[in-house]
């Protein structure tokens, strides 16, 4: 795949946070294909959709939280067609009734253990009637369909040599240098217009811990620290609710808004040209998206270190610096945060993605200085794929434990602790 149809893939619009949605999603499939309204609804999820769903508001639902309220309000609610944006313009007048349908205990939660870090089952029931689907890998990535145990659509799976991209640190800068993106111009333009309207919601009204105005409001006149506030302000408003979309990279609408946001207001305040603009956010939404690839759009791995990072880039890009420069900025940030937790979406991403971007413009400031951390210095390899990869294997391996403790924790089950005496 190369990298426009990457950017068309994974540049997508969200309405909400993406596992909530994705769920929501999955549960107006399962009513779409069951052809009624389902008396009873049954998710099972990866411990991963479960960590991020639970805690968070979902959009159009008038400030409800959770799992259970997804489910209904895709099943009963949702618009299939709009895929993440399957909860936009929803009724709410019939909100209630989705409360009633749960608190008459017709909604099952279930943990699916030992499967994909992306995985969501939806069973619809009404009388003799069941419908199934199953969402794998990706957020709209429906593999299976079923109507009363028969198969009315199954994805067949690709090749892995079909779905690869062929990532390097040079490749991507070249791209962004010298391609023609007039044909994916209007992705960067959603990004532009939804990514910063969301930011100027989470300053403009109270959101979630208001951690965006926080940091503004105790800038002092320090500008990176008010790029920050600006990002981390867009995901107070995302995290409680705020019905804005978000045009999101690696499955997620806090990394769409990290990697975009801080350069869309530089190229502003800075009367960035158009065109450097464009490459610049084509650079670090190809940039973020090759980090997240070795780490998996789900994990214990928190998004945001890589987005911040990715982002800086793109400032970098616009300030024209030289591509050994941006690589050493990469290096030195993911030699700092690499293995900051992620505990589910929640109000706090937002003060993740203020320390995410302070450590990143700290790197960028190392790397100018000529003050970049040398390989061997922990993590930090001869190369930056190799040190890319490196954090790839340690989120993706190293943090497996790590998630499965998180998620016990989460949900208050201490019994895993038996596991290490």
């Amino acid at each position: 795949m190369d990298y426009k149809e990457y950017i068309k893939q994974e540049l997508i619009t969200a309405f909400g946070c993406t596992e909530p949605i994705a769920i929501a999603y999955a549960a107006a499939k399962a009513s779409e294909a069951l052809g009624a309204r389902p008396e009873k609804l049954e998710g099972i999820f990866s411990g991963n959709i479960i960590k991020n769903a639970h805690s968070v508001t979902v959009p159009g639902t008038d400030g409800r939280k959770g799992i259970e309220i997804s489910i209904v309000a895709g099943a009963f609610l949702g618009n299939a067609d709009k895929k993440l944006e399957v909860l936009a313009d929803i009724d709410k007048s019939k909100l209630k009734e989705c409360d009633q349908f749960i608190k008459e205990g017709n909604v099952s939660v279930e943990l699916k253990p030992n499967t994909a870090n992306l995985y969501i089952e939806i069973i619809a029931k009404k009388g003799e009637d069941t419908s199934r689907v199953i969402i794998e890998d990706d957020h709209t990535n429906v593999v299976l369909i079923e109507k009363n145990s028969k198969v009315v659509f199954e994805k067949a799976k690709g090749t892995e040599e079909d779905e690869k991209v062929d990532f390097s640190f040079e490749k991507i800068y070249e791209f962004a240098k010298t391609c023609d993106y007039t044909d994916i111009k209007d992705i960067f333009d959603r990004e532009i217009e939804y990514n910063y309207a969301i930011a100027k919601e989470g300053l403009t009204n109270d959101w979630g811990s208001n951690i965006g105005k926080i940091i503004l409001e105790n800038s002092n006149g320090n500008y990176f620290e008010s790029l920050t506030a600006y990002a981390s302000a867009g995901s107070d408003a995302r995290m409680s609710g705020a019905e804005n979309p978000v045009v999101i990279n690696s499955g997620s609408g806090n990394q769409g808004i990290t990697v975009s946001v801080p350069i869309i207001k530089y190229a502003q305040d800075k009367n960035v040209d158009q065109d450097t603009l464009y490459r610049a956010l084509i650079f670090a939404n190809l940039i973020g998206l090759y980090l997240k690839q070795g780490i998996g759009k789900l994990s214990a791995y928190c998004g945001v270190v890589s987005a911040a990072s990715a982002s800086i880039c793109g400032i970098a890009y616009m300030e024209d610096r030289p591509l050994e420069t941006i690589k050493e900025t990469i290096s030195n940030a993911l030699a700092v945060n690499s293995g900051l937790v992620c505990d589910g979406a929640k109000a706090s991403c937002a003060m993740k993605i203020a320390s995410s971007l302070r450590n990143a413009f700290l790197a960028y400031n190392q790397a100018l200085s000529n003050n970049s951390f040398k390989a061997g210095d922990g993590i930090v390899k001869d190369d930056i794929e190799k040190t890319i990869d490196t954090v790839g294997h340690i989120a993706r391996y190293g943090m497996k434990k790590t998630d499965e403790v998180v998620l016990n924790e989460m949900i208050e089950n201490r019994d895993y602790i038996k596991d290490f005496e």
